[in-house]
């Protein structure tokens, strides 16, 4: 919560400092953006290499079904909301977006930076992601402890750079945005923007929730109400958390108490907290497609590119870190290599994600629950019919 406090203040100082301080200092609080938006644009590889990398290093490779099962369903459900968030906007945005004043214009004098400079990454997005694939696979089958290791310090020098430095600069950062739109006259667009688009969201999540606990209601023969309402309190855990992490143990608690075994449980809960963010991933999509339809710039991708772009983002979720934000960090070097976002569009991302990422982590964690339900389901039945396959083996010898 400090964190979205912290951004509301960096939404007003820099809107403030746009709308009644001379140009120098505006240009000022932009180069300081400028600055932060080299070092984000060097850091998102190696963010993705360790910590997509040490994800999959990390999964047990002795799980057998249950492992394989729980991954598909995850990465199934991420991709449906993703779509299905698409869809929605695609359809309603256009309704909203009617009048030239739901646009920033094109012909604008745009304030600039004293300097630019380029910090120019080791490698890019796409190298990073099928690096930590070909080494995380490797190590996992390999049993590569050393490997591990550096997949793991890795992990946790980039995560100490988020929590330490990056993180705690982006209110400067998105100032240093809405100081420019600010002082070139075209804040109240992004203002009008956010607060559709914040509402558009949260009422995605619900109905992806909804549907979700339906589809397993009908599948176990259990009401998706009822469901729902003994797993509100991880709902409103995560609310505060803003971790699916650090929600884990109530998520358990109340998994366990909608019947799914505690060894499925055990086993899922944790899984999920790390590869399951379908809140966060229709958050991304949404924002993505009203970031691009404010930007003359920026041009609407088709269906078949946005779902290309939706598929990599179910992969690079596995690098979401746990600190607030962690989900749009992860996501910039798809944004920025599939979309084609600039530097602005990348801190309006930025600010609108965090503006509601406690919303998407209690989407994530209530959505685990669904996932686990489902896995519970048909790991059942795939024991049963191990058992019944093995009692006439017993029988013979």
């Amino acid at each position: 919560m400090n964190q979205i406090l912290k951004l509301v203040l960096g939404v007003v100082l820099g809107t403030s400092i746009g709308l009644i301080l001379p140009e120098f200092y505006v240009k000022t609080l932009v180069t300081i953006h400028e600055i932060i938006g080299q070092l984000i644009s060097f850091t998102i590889p190696l963010l993705i290499l360790f910590f997509v990398g040490e994800g999959i290093a990390a999964l047990p490779n002795n799980s057998g079904k249950l492992l394989s099962q729980t991954v598909l369903y995850a990465y199934i459900s991420t991709i449906l909301a993703g779509t299905m968030a698409y869809f929605a906007v695609q359809t309603v945005l256009p309704s909203f977006m009617t009048s030239d004043s739901s646009f920033i214009p094109d012909e604008i004098d745009k304030v600039t930076s004293f300097f630019t400079f380029s910090v120019t990454p080791i490698f890019d997005v796409m190298t990073a992601l099928v690096l930590a694939f070909i080494f995380g696979i490797g190590v996992s089958s390999l049993k590569q402890q050393t490997l591990k290791k550096v997949f793991v310090e890795g992990r946790e020098i980039i995560d100490l750079i988020l929590a330490k430095v990056i993180i705690p600069l982006l209110p400067v950062y998105i100032a240093g945005v809405f100081a420019a739109v600010a002082y070139e006259g075209t804040v109240m667009v992004l203002f009008k923007t956010f607060s559709f688009v914040f509402l558009l969201i949260l009422s995605l999540h619900w109905l992806y929730l909804i549907g979700a606990y339906m589809f397993v209601g009908s599948v176990i023969k259990k009401s998706p109400f009822k469901l729902l309402s003994e797993m509100l309190p991880a709902y409103f855990t995560a609310l505060g958390t803003m971790s699916s992490a650090a929600t884990i143990p109530i998520t358990l608690e109340k998994t366990k108490r909608i019947q799914v075994r505690p060894e499925v449980a055990h086993f899922t809960i944790p899984l999920c907290a790390s590869i399951h963010l379908s809140g966060s991933v229709i958050t991304l999509v949404t924002c993505s497609i009203a970031v691009i339809a404010i930007f003359p710039d920026l041009h609407m991708v088709s269906p078949m590119h946005m779902f290309g772009f939706i598929m990599m983002l179910g992969i690079a979720m596995i690098a979401a870190p746990g600190a607030p934000g962690g989900g749009v960090m992860s996501a910039i070097g798809l944004l920025s290599s599939i979309l084609g976002f600039n530097e602005e569009a990348i801190a309006l991302m930025i600010a609108l994600y965090l503006a509601q990422d406690s919303f998407g982590t209690a989407c994530n964690v209530l959505g685990d629950g669904a996932l686990s339900l489902l896995v519970n389901k048909f790991a059942k039945q795939t024991k049963e019919q191990d058992d019944l396959v093995s009692e006439p083996e017993e029988a013979t010898k």
